[in-house]
């Protein structure tokens, strides 16, 4: 499992530190015994952003969702549910798509846009703008479309049940996502 702080010596300390991470440097001393320990956080603590599924794992979403600098990055896959992270640069899109038997909810951590969603591809009637912390529910047969319209990239989380990607699927840039999904729909065929 992921855990981007080394062990301390004193099991107090341990323990202190791990219930809720100081992102400066501070003198902990322990008040059961006398060991102390200067320790210094990262501002952000990076993690490695690969699939951990079907694995138990516990992180911090928004520190990865901001650290992504991927189009698309798949971090846990099971067999009912897939958690990727998104960042859409300024200008782009997600593309209008649709999932027939996937609902998706999706939360923006940075950036602004906006969603568009519809019955049918020509008629996207349900028209709002985004900013951070907002969600989208998205159910199973519906076309949506996220449009960053704002001046940085959109970091968000989406999650697909059931899974919608490959395990570990991994896309540097949109192109990349949609040459993949042209590869697939061939192989379908």
């Amino acid at each position: 499992m992921y855990n981007p702080y080394r062990p301390y010596q004193c099991p107090y300390i341990y323990q202190d530190i791990y219930k809720k991470p100081k992102r400066y440097s501070k003198d902990i001393r322990c008040p059961y015994c006398s060991y102390a320990q200067m320790m210094t956080m990262p501002a952000f603590p990076r993690m490695n952003l690969v699939d951990y599924g079907p694995y138990p794992f516990v992180f911090d979403i928004d520190e990865a969702a901001k650290q992504n600098t991927n189009y698309r990055t798949a971090l846990w896959t099971g067999q009912y549910l897939q958690l990727t992270l998104m960042s859409i640069p300024v200008g782009g899109e997600i593309g209008l798509e649709m999932h027939q038997d996937v609902d998706q909810f999706i939360r923006i951590e940075e950036g602004e846009g906006m969603v568009l969603m519809g019955e049918n591809r020509d008629n996207l009637e349900y028209r709002e703008r985004v900013d951070d912390d907002y969600i989208i529910i998205i159910p199973a047969g519906t076309w949506h479309n996220l449009i960053n319209t704002g001046d940085e990239p959109i970091k968000l989380y989406s999650i697909y049940a059931p899974p919608q990607h490959p395990h570990g699927t991994v896309h540097v840039s949109k192109e990349d996502s949609d040459r993949e999904e042209q590869e697939m729909q061939g192989m379908q065929r």
